[in-house]
C-alpha cells in the first residue's frame, strides 16, 4: 500500500516561509484574479506567462514582439500596459502564441516566492484537472493561498478547502494542518453560492466598488473548464 502523502494549506503568501520544504509541489491559489487569469489566458491561446513581481520588470518586455505586458494594482490596470488583471481581457482580444508578461498585487507575489519549489498554479477553472494531476503525482502538496496584501482573504481560502477535500477523497492524503481544516470549514460554510457568500468580504466589495462585478462572477462560477495545468518552468509558467 502507498504512502499517504501529506497536504498543507498556506494563508497567505508572507507566510510561506514557514510552510516551504523545497520538495513539496506548490498551488498557488489568487482566484480574484491572478491564478483565473492565467488560466482563461492559456485557454486563449497564450502561449507563455512570465509572471514578475515589479511593474519595472514588466515594462522591459514592452514593444518586444509576440509579447503583450499586463499589471495590476490594488485591483486597477496600470496606465501603459496592455492588459490589466481582468479575464475578459483575454477573452475579448487575439492572444493566440503571444508571451504575456504579467504583474499583479498579489498572485505574482507569490508564484515568485514559491519558486524554489515546482510550482502550478489553480483557480476554478481548472480545479479538476489540478486535483487529478495532484493524486497521480507522488509528492507532498503545500496550497499556497496569495491572499491580499500579506493578510488573510476569504475566497482563496475556501478554494483551498475545494482543492484539499478533492485530494482527502481520494485516500491518497492525510493532513495535521489547521489551516487545512480550517480551509474546508470555510468551504462547506460557504455552501453552493459563493457571490453571495463573499458579499461582505473585502475583494469582493473592492471589485465592486470599481464595477468588476462580471469578473467577481467569471472567477468564483466560470462558465467554462480547462485541462490545462500551468507549470512554472525557470522563471515562466507553461502549459503541463
Amino acid at each position: 500500500m502507498d504512502k499517504k502523502r501529506n497536504i498543507s494549506v498556506c494563508f497567505t503568501a508572507d507566510q510561506f516561509d514557514k510552510f516551504s520544504d523545497g520538495k513539496s509541489t506548490v498551488v498557488v491559489v489568487d482566484i480574484l484574479r491572478a491564478t483565473s487569469v492565467i488560466s482563461t489566458a492559456f485557454m486563449h491561446g497564450v502561449k507563455e506567462i512570465i509572471p514578475v513581481q515589479s511593474l519595472e520588470e514588466a515594462l522591459f518586455y514592452k514593444g518586444k514582439k509576440d509579447f503583450i505586458v499586463a499589471a495590476e494594482r490594488n485591483a486597477k490596470r496600470i496606465d501603459g500596459f496592455d492588459y490589466g488583471n481582468s479575464p475578459f481581457h483575454y477573452i475579448n482580444t487575439n492572444v493566440n502564441g503571444k508571451i504575456l508578461v504579467l504583474t499583479t498585487t498579489n498572485g505574482t507575489k507569490a508564484i515568485n516566492n514559491a519558486k524554489d519549489h515546482k510550482v502550478i498554479t489553480s483557480s476554478y477553472l481548472n480545479i479538476d484537472a489540478v486535483a487529478q494531476y495532484l493524486i497521480e503525482d507522488n509528492n507532498n502538496v503545500i496550497i499556497l493561498c496569495s491572499g491580499w496584501k500579506g493578510v488573510f482573504n476569504l475566497e482563496d481560502s475556501i478554494f483551498a478547502g475545494s482543492l484539499t477535500n478533492l485530494l482527502l477523497d481520494s485516500n491518497k492524503f492525510n493532513s495535521e494542518c489547521d489551516s487545512l481544516f480550517a480551509s474546508i470549514e470555510l468551504m462547506k460554510n460557504a455552501g453552493g453560492n459563493l457571490f453571495e457568500y463573499l458579499s461582505k468580504s473585502s475583494h469582493r466589495r473592492r471589485l465592486k466598488n470599481l464595477n468588476m462585478e462580471e469578473d467577481t462572477r467569471y472567477c468564483l462560477s466560470p462558465p467554462e473548464k480547462s485541462d490545462i495545468i500551468p507549470v512554472l518552468k525557470g522563471d515562466r509558467l507553461i502549459e503541463m
